[in-house]
């Protein structure tokens, strides 16, 4: 994290799993306040973004279900898609941050939000919207294409 601090209240930082575990395990008997948790794979600017959600949501109480098809299938609430209006570097290493810090409901949050960019796009879209390069000749795009015919809507 480049070396920074950043000072969470413990109900915001519990919002992570990991976190959460970690202070668990550093202090079993709760009675030292104040430690350093070190989280070498979010940069400074990602953990800014990832405890501002924790803030927001410290009071947010999260289904821990992992089979609970109604949370994978709800809509990203109005305040997440809002937040994760950011540009797709950032959206990805919020992402990430979400999993490494095992906080599922940002994870599925953004995630469902990369979804909704990739929804009802064709393969050019796709391209265009991911800066992804077409290194496909036009003889292995058709080969392709009729190999996966069925996979088209019709």
């Amino acid at each position: 994290m480049n070396g920074e601090r950043f000072p969470v209240e413990p109900k915001v930082a519990e919002k992570s799993v990991l976190i959460k575990n970690m202070i668990r395990d550093l202090n079993p008997d709760g009675l030292q306040e104040d430690f350093e948790i070190p989280t070498p794979n979010v940069r400074a600017n990602v953990m800014n973004k990832v405890l501002e959600w924790c803030t927001h949501h410290k009071d947010t109480a999260f289904s821990e279900d992992d089979d609970d098809d109604a949370r994978r299938a709800s809509p990203v609430d109005e305040w997440d898609k809002n937040f994760l209006k950011v540009d797709q570097e950032m959206l990805y290493e919020i992402i990430t941050a979400a999993n490494y810090l095992n906080i599922r409901p940002l994870l599925d949050s953004g995630c469902k939000v990369v979804a909704e960019m990739i929804r009802n796009k064709s393969p050019v879209e796709l391209r265009r919207v991911f800066n992804i390069v077409n290194d496909f000749t036009p003889e292995e795009e058709l080969a392709l294409k009729k190999e996966n015919e069925w996979a088209e809507d019709r």
